[in-house]
């Protein structure tokens, strides 16, 4: 059973012996002047595998991380830091080398650049979660298709007797003929007769307009009773 105590005892001892310790802090800067704005934030390894907290005068240390390729960023609620590629090398005694990393990049081939260790950070950018209220627009309404159909359909609406008054005799006759046209194509397209719609639609001649009748006077009247007597 000794042997066996010794040999866990050893691969424990070597296992502390290749772990490294990530050191580095933070820079202060005008968006982030201190730990209080920046309030509850740790730096982490792999989105929270190996953490280590921030302290008072911006230092931070991630103890006892194995050799490996990680990614070191910083979890905090309203700011943002850089991303850097960490490599904890297997070399006696264990060394780390930082790049640059670029979220959403692959970690593979690294970066030629190498930072140096501890590792400086300095705050980005500030998270921004307001989101203005969208005011009302005028023009912004009118961008909409649906608003641009409804205006142009009351222009024509509204538009269309004025247009008939001022136009030429022989082109609202054309005008006429042609409504008469489509009248008719759909009529026997309603009824199933697509071959006579077709017919409707291509042909050069115009369809008949229907003529209003003139309404019947007085006199018409008492002469149709009279004859209506008689018989």
């Amino acid at each position: 059973m000794v042997p066996w105590i010794a040999s866990l005892l050893l691969l424990g001892w070597l296992r502390i012996v290749v772990a490294f310790a990530v050191k580095g802090d933070i820079l202060w800067n005008d968006m982030c002047p201190g730990p209080e704005k920046l309030g509850r934030s740790k730096v982490v390894l792999d989105e929270g595998k190996y953490y280590g907290g921030i302290q008072q005068d911006g230092k931070f240390t991630i103890p006892g991380v194995p050799a490996g390729t990680y990614v070191l960023s910083v979890s905090t609620h309203d700011f943002i830091f850089d991303q850097l590629r960490v490599d904890i090398l297997n070399t006696t005694p264990p060394a780390v080398e930082v790049r640059p990393y670029i979220p959403g990049t692959p970690l593979n081939p690294p970066s030629s650049v190498i930072l140096p260790h501890p590792i400086s950070l300095v705050v980005r950018q500030k998270h921004d979660y307001f989101v203005a209220h969208e005011s009302f627009s005028l023009l912004a309404m009118f961008k909409n298709p649906m608003m641009m159909i409804m205006l142009l359909t009351a222009v024509m609406a509204i538009g269309t007797p004025y247009l008939m008054k001022n136009m030429d005799p022989e082109a609202l006759e054309e005008m006429r003929a042609s409504q008469a046209k489509i009248a008719s194509a759909q009529s026997a397209f309603a009824t199933g007769d697509f071959k006579s719609s077709i017919s409707a639609l291509m042909s050069d001649e115009p369809a008949a307009v229907p003529q209003p009748q003139p309404k019947a006077g007085p006199a018409q009247n008492k002469s149709r009773s009279n004859k209506n007597k008689r018989r």
